[in-house]
């Protein structure tokens, strides 16, 4: 995957992630709470987040101290 692909896919995940959130936020105040899809929703958002953090990792070249 070159640069331009990880930044494409970056922003992709991010946009999704904020998505969840959003949705996370509209569930919470929903009138009737559905705890198990809240769990769904946040389990999905720490695996974006975790693949958001090692994507960004190949973006920074290793340094070699």
């Amino acid at each position: 995957m070159d640069e331009r692909e990880i930044l494409k896919r970056l922003e992709a995940l991010r946009s999704e992630h904020r998505d969840l959130d959003a949705s996370i936020d509209a569930l919470l105040f929903a009138a009737s709470v559905d705890q198990l899809q809240i769990a769904r929703l946040k389990k999905r958002k720490l695996k974006l987040r975790d693949e958001i953090a090692e994507l960004g990792d190949q973006l920074i070249p290793d340094i070699i101290a």
